[in-house]
């Protein structure tokens, strides 16, 4: 009995085992028929805040084992220095990165889409038109765009794509730089395909009913984003360097201080987000603002005032993520806050810390300003000069003796004067002729 108890537990046992690995195996099959694909969207304007918020959505797809990224492509361009560090985040990543042109992939938008593994265009929409330009709208120089003509190429020839069309996006022919529309696109085989949508898409790469996890940036990385795009930044600076200006100048903390200090705040937040700034550049714009707050509290020669500006001016330059246009902007930005000053003193120097170094007060005797010894009774009083006046000596006017002063001239001593002008305490006199 106990024999046949013991052979019908081990049946037991491998009925369960069976049943167990074949649970398994169902959950296993079912979880290879559901590939993961991680979509981010890469929206507006491409610049550095873009570039950490892709790093940060490649993490995460790699820490849960993704099966592609998909890149949703929709943008004018950007910084040409931001989209080449987005392009060899592509690169290296071990996981299949895929591009979807939902509307247009144009400038740094197309580089972007040229390190991606594939690209899918959806109807209606363009790349190309990568002519690098710069902040005025004016052709960059010969030296970039000859450099990104150069990375243009190279991103073509990664993924086997025509390198002439690449640098025709670039390059102006009969004109204008080259652009596709998903026709021309997938004649040149610049394009997988022509999806309507993500699910379209998706199944022209070879996904077919996947879980699809959207990334999207937190709202600390839509700040940095923002604040560190090429055009925002010199608007930032200089609002708030001149609402700080206008803020020590003019008294009272009110509006221009209030945007200064926000404007302020944004630029060194979405930096700090987007990994440029560190505390020390923080602390080092903080301790500037402390600075200036001492200068115009406690005057100190502008001592305090001059480490100040250095302190902030430090602190600015530092946190950009680039020094050099950081440089650029600041140096806008402190033009313009000249200018603002300049008017500010010419207008409004009555005010504000400009008290503190001009002497505002009259001495007048209504309000009981009086000098050592009022002499004006003396005007137009006669006397002798009991000196010679050479020409300054004593008189007798009167019965006192006062020290007087002639308009140059040398009268002896004996010869009658008159006072013709008092000025303070400088009694003037004149010698008295007789015909």
């Amino acid at each position: 009995m106990k024999i046949n108890r013991c052979v019908y537990g081990l049946y037991v046992i491998l009925l369960l085992s069976f049943a167990l690995s074949g649970i398994l195996r169902v959950g296993t099959i079912h979880a290879e028929t559901q590939p993961i694909i991680y979509v981010v969207p890469v929206k507006h304007s491409v610049e550095q805040g873009l570039f950490t918020f892709l790093q940060r959505a490649f993490e995460e797809a790699e820490r849960n084992e993704a099966d592609a990224i998909l890149l949703e492509i929709d943008t004018p361009g950007g910084e040409i220095q931001a989209a080449g560090e987005i392009g060899e985040l592509i690169r290296v990543q071990e996981t299949p990165v895929f591009a979807y042109v939902v509307d247009e992939a144009f400038s740094a938008g197309t580089y972007i889409a040229l390190n991606c593994d594939k690209i899918i265009m959806s109807p209606g929409s363009a790349m190309g038109a990568a002519a690098p330009i710069d902040l005025a709208g004016n052709m960059a120089d010969q030296k970039v765009i000859s450099a990104w003509t150069k990375k243009m190429v190279s991103a073509a020839e990664m993924n086997k794509r025509d390198p002439a069309i690449a640098e025709a996006m670039v390059n102006p022919v009969e004109g204008k730089p080259l652009s596709l529309d998903p026709i021309q696109a997938q004649k040149v085989g610049y394009t997988e395909g022509v999806a309507q949508n993500r699910g379209e898409a998706l199944t022209l790469l070879g996904y077919s009913n996947p879980t699809v996890f959207p990334v999207e940036p937190t709202t600390g990385e839509k700040v940095a984003r923002m604040v560190t795009n090429p055009l925002v930044i010199p608007l930032l600076l200089t609002i708030g360097l001149v609402g700080i200006a206008v803020e020590l100048l003019i008294p009272g903390f009110g509006i221009p201080g209030v945007a200064g200090l926000i404007s302020l705040s944004l630029y060194f937040f979405g930096h700090f987000i987007a990994g440029f700034a560190e505390w020390l550049h923080i602390i080092l714009f903080i301790f500037g603002i402390l600075l200036l707050l001492i200068e115009a509290v406690v005057p100190g020669f502008g001592v305090f005032g001059g480490l100040g500006i250095v302190s902030v001016l430090s602190g600015i330059v530092m946190a950009a993520y680039d020094t050099a246009y950081g440089s650029l902007s600041l140096g806008i930005a402190v033009v313009i806050t000249l200018i603002v000053i300049f008017i500010i003193i010419k207008y409004f120097g009555h005010r504000g810390v400009w008290n503190k170094f001009i002497l505002r007060d009259q001495q007048r005797n209504v309000e009981g300003y009086t000098a050592s010894k009022d002499l004006t009774h003396w005007l137009y009083k006669e006397g002798v000069a009991i000196t010679p006046l050479r020409p300054s000596g004593t008189s007798q006017i009167g019965e006192e003796l006062v020290d007087v002063v002639t308009e140059g001239s040398f009268i002896e001593k004996g010869r009658k004067v008159k006072v013709v002008r008092v000025e303070g305490t400088r009694v003037v006199v004149r010698e008295i002729k007789y015909n």
